[in-house]
């Protein structure tokens, strides 16, 4: 078998008859070597008895969910081109030709797009098309750096090598971004194509906000520079200056000079910013030695010990201790009355709290650095 053309499908009858026939249409033109898979997700309509009339390969899969569906589709498939796209009538599949075509052609993974392509007028609800998916892809492109603008369109083919490759595992929506990010990484050969876009035949299943929440979560914690490192700087950076500059009283607000009052802001950014820098390095080193290994940061934690991590943590913490030590002794021959020494308190806690945050923290990289063999 050349070619595996799988439709997810979970209450499509409206339109499901009409894609199949259509697909076989398509088949006999072009000569093409295919089955059609109906990967059902739980349908309570008549989708199932209109995939066995058409005789289409029918499978069922329990787990709720769109990725869920297509990985049930993937292990039916026989083709070494698999070939993806909705069963509720918006993609014409006279495409399937020119996809695998340029599969044939070199490339591993061919994706649509419907904004270069024809959209039917009400295609594509309003904040979907101009708010939604451009805002998706734009963060999936700058996470991930690719050129991809259509990354949520549901038409898109890739051979059974670079399907295995991808080891593709949610279930939900964010199966879409998983397997553009997961091509990204393998350095898959990736190709984008217009395509017409169709009003759809039935109720939509899409969720808007919670699926559009699923893709912005799953590139989050692909990404966790932009999760936890490039705020953890920002944060830290800002928190780190702002103390200093208040702490030497060399920052002024209309000329006149700030107390102490917003140091402890300053500190909360600055520890704050430091616990999001060092969830980047849990993030990294996890990643290193379970998915894959980077030799500039190997090389980098070789010098990074638990002993030298250990050992820094404990001198920041030592000196915000002899900073509250030298305060206590200032009470004592002050005749324990009042106390005018709130910023270097402000500076003692920060100071101890980071260095119990780098003490454990170092302890922690090194468990998740441990290799399996």
């Amino acid at each position: 078998m050349e070619i595996s053309i799988i439709l997810p499908c979970l209450n499509e009858e409206s339109a499901l008859g009409r894609c199949i026939d259509k697909i076989r249409e398509v088949i006999k033109d072009n000569s093409l070597d295919a089955e059609i898979i109906v990967s059902d997700n739980g349908s309570t309509d008549r989708s199932c008895e209109i995939a066995a009339d058409k005789k289409a390969t029918l499978v069922h899969e329990k787990v709720k969910g769109y990725g869920a569906a297509y990985l049930r589709g993937f292990d039916a498939a026989r083709g070494r081109y698999l070939f993806l796209a909705d069963a509720d009538g918006t993609y014409d599949f006279e495409e399937i030709p020119r996809f695998i075509a340029e599969l044939k052609g070199g490339y591993d993974f061919v994706i649509g797009n419907r904004f270069k392509g024809n959209m039917e007028k009400g295609a594509m609800p309003w904040a979907n098309k101009y708010i939604g998916n451009p805002v998706l892809a734009a963060i999936l492109r700058i996470f991930f750096r690719t050129t991809i603008h259509d990354t949520h369109c549901g038409m898109r083919a890739l051979t059974r090598m670079a399907a295995d490759r991808l080891n593709l595992k949610t279930t939900g929506m964010e199966f879409a971004s998983e397997m553009i990010v997961e091509a990204l990484k393998k350095r898959l050969k990736i190709k984008e194509l217009p395509i017409n876009y169709h009003l759809r035949s039935g109720d939509s299943k899409l969720q808007s906000v919670a699926d559009g929440w699923r893709h912005l979560r799953f590139m989050l914690l692909y990404s966790p520079r932009f999760l936890f490192l490039y705020p953890g700087i920002a944060l830290f950076s800002a928190g780190l200056v702002t103390l200093i500059l208040l702490y030497f009283d060399a920052l002024t607000v209309l000329g006149r000079s700030l107390q102490y009052h917003p140091m402890f802001p300053a500190a909360l950014l600055t520890i704050t910013g430091y616990q999001l820098i060092i969830f980047a390095l849990f993030a990294k080193t996890y990643a290193i030695t379970h998915l894959e290994d980077r030799p500039v940061f190997s090389k980098l934690y070789k010098y990074i010990t638990i002993e030298k991590a250990g050992m820094a943590g404990i001198a920041m913490g030592a000196v915000g201790v002899i900073i509250y030590i030298l305060i206590l002794i200032k009470w004592v021959k002050g005749g324990f009355g009042q106390l005018e020494e709130v910023k270097n308190s402000i500076l003692a806690l920060t100071l101890v709290t980071v260095g119990i945050q780098t003490i454990f923290s170092s302890f922690m990289l090194s468990i998740l650095g441990i290799r399996k063999r």
